[in-house]
């Protein structure tokens, strides 16, 4: 029988809070409604400072509890838009806004800030949060999950199945035996900072900024020599790692490239990244998904660098490229609430299969 659960993600970019209703059973996750709820510029700015310098224990609680705010205010903008009782839902599932992301330090840790009990009162609709933790706690590196939802999507296709998502990170799945899935590095993180720092715009737009400029080859060997992207899977990173400081310290080496030649050249490398980590592996067809599928630059790129496999965006497959990290945080809510373990250690490294994350009561 099948029930409604509502997934939220704010990801790297924090552009959104996306917000997807679903209907969920043990064989499918259909996208019910959805929503992009805005994630304020001053809001963005102050959770940047929290991650680029040092921060008080006020600091961080204050932030816990301002998103706790927005993600309950998203939740009741999508049920009053869409007409639906909160009665209706059987919980939400909380990724959160992650800080910092550090599975393999002395003390493996992943944060994601958004008081889920705060979710829980403003809603009044049970939390599935820290998704995270339980991984990590069992020696995984608490990301990606992303593998684990596309193969429950796409199992039913050819075995040469890979999907990738461009979020702020990018992630690729390998849909095989076993299953495997991996941050392969930027998505659009170190793209949308420069034009941010160099135009004051939020996003290069379609990547019209980047055809502007020319790809430096000394400057791209220089960020792909980054030893992440010899590691082997399994790995994750993010901000804490591929940030404007990262970015600064390998410019000082190129001080001739112009503003638009480093945006060209950053796009590239999210093209190359990708593209060397997808030739590893015996894929036919990549089904594409996040915010980068709206970049039209970055997609051919990735089409002209992967001539012999289809690059395709998983809209052609009857799931929202846009929506797909909401969808699959609805869809850990109902392992959870189920108590069924996700399948993620082949990914994630950790000992076994955990049942994922903790239920925040609305009462």
């Amino acid at each position: 029988m099948s029930e409604l659960y509502i997934g939220l993600m704010s990801g790297t970019s924090m552009d959104g809070v996306d917000v997807a209703l679903c209907e969920v059973d043990t064989s499918h996750c259909r996208l019910v409604a959805s929503l992009e709820y805005p994630f304020s510029k001053a809001l963005k700015e102050a959770v940047l400072q929290m991650i680029g310098s040092s921060t008080t224990l006020q600091t961080v609680g204050e932030m816990n509890h301002r998103l706790g705010l927005l993600f309950g205010e998203a939740v009741n903008a999508l049920l009053a838009k869409e007409k639906i009782e909160a009665a209706r839902i059987r919980a939400i599932g909380l990724h959160g806004q992650t800080l910092w992301h550090n599975p393999r330090g002395e003390h493996p840790f992943s944060m994601q800030l958004g008081d889920a009990s705060m979710v829980a009162a403003q809603t009044n609709i049970d939390v599935v949060g820290d998704f995270r933790s339980k991984d990590i706690a069992l020696g995984g590196e608490g990301a990606p999950f992303a593998p684990a939802f596309h193969q429950f999507l796409f199992h039913h296709m050819a075995k040469s199945i890979g999907v990738l998502n461009i979020g702020g990170m990018a992630n690729l799945s390998v849909l095989q035996e076993p299953l495997i899935g991996f941050d392969t590095g930027p998505g659009n993180v170190l793209m949308d900072l420069w034009v941010q720092k160099q135009c004051n715009l939020p996003y290069d737009n379609d990547g019209q900024w980047a055809q502007k400029g020319k790809s430096d080859q000394a400057l791209l060997d220089d960020l792909n020599n980054e030893a992440y992207f010899a590691a082997q899977a399994p790995k994750s990173t993010g901000r804490e790692l591929f940030n404007l400081t990262w970015l600064a310290g390998h410019l000082q080496k190129h001080l001739k490239i112009t503003a638009e030649d480093v945006q060209a050249t950053l796009l590239e490398l999210t093209v190359l990244s990708v593209v060397n980590e997808v030739r590893r592996y015996k894929i036919e067809h990549l089904l594409v998904c996040g915010g980068g599928v709206k970049n039209s630059f970055l997609m051919h790129r990735l089409a002209e660098e992967l001539d012999n496999i289809s690059v395709t965006a998983t809209d052609a497959y009857g799931v929202s490229s846009e929506q797909m990290e909401a969808m699959l945080f609805a869809w850990l809510a109902y392992k959870r609430i189920h108590r069924e373990a996700v399948e993620l250690k082949a990914v994630t490294g950790a000992k076994t299969n955990g049942i994922l994350g903790g239920v925040y009561a609305k009462d």
